[in-house]
């Protein structure tokens, strides 16, 4: 029995059209067009309109570690209010356990370096991004666009790169089966080479959000 913060493989793939990848390591799913070609550009208009220098949790000195861009998009759009809604659906993830829906941009050169959704225990910040929803449990991440060159998503634990295409989602449990935090979920955001690159993110947590 999964918990309110919770999805679950069987959830996932009791859905037309999603795919796991086969490794041990973590739990990784793949849906191709989980998002139609209007719904991603009504997205990647709002994130345009609005985006902002991304920041990043427990600063490690280094500059070039995360270059994109943000948006923080309102719960109040009617796009993003209804993206929110089918992702719960579609995890089985009480909302009330969701962040607020967070857009990225990418120009060319920008990326992401290897990271962990997950926030270290033993941080910094810890307290301050935890103290009162708790861990993040599960990512979910639609592309908004093709790329025209770069911007994949490597996993590198096990050897997973995913490329960007319009409308498909990836997702991934940021703990292992007994609920420890999941090393292998570090991801890399890899560098745009061409275009820009547009991608949605809803992260949950262990308790309702705020």
């Amino acid at each position: 029995m999964t918990g309110p913060g919770e999805s679950s493989a069987a959830r996932l793939l009791s859905q037309a059209g999603v795919l796991r990848f086969p490794s041990s390591r973590l739990d990784l799913f793949i849906m191709r067009d989980f998002l139609g070609a209007e719904e991603c550009d009504d997205l990647v208009t709002i994130i345009e309109s609005q985006h902002r220098p991304s920041t990043l949790a427990d600063s490690n000195g280094d500059d070039a570690f995360r270059t994109s861009s943000t948006c923080d998009l309102s719960p109040q759009h009617p796009a993003v209010a209804a993206l929110a809604e089918k992702l719960s659906r579609f995890s089985g993830i009480d909302p009330a356990h969701a962040e607020p829906l967070q857009g990225q941009r990418y120009e060319v050169g920008q990326q992401f370096k290897a990271h962990t959704d997950y926030f270290e225990p033993q941080s910094a910040d810890y307290e301050t991004y935890c103290s009162v929803s708790g861990q993040r449990t599960w990512t979910f991440m639609v592309y908004l666009n093709n790329v025209n060159a770069g911007g994949a998503t490597r996993f590198r634990a096990i050897d997973k790169t995913i490329q960007p295409e319009r409308g498909k989602l990836i997702a991934w449990n940021n703990r292992k089966p007994d609920g420890s935090l999941n090393a292998a979920t570090l991801h890399h955001a890899m560098k745009v080479r061409a275009g820009r690159k547009y991608v949605i993110t809803q992260w949950y947590r262990e308790r309702p959000w705020g």
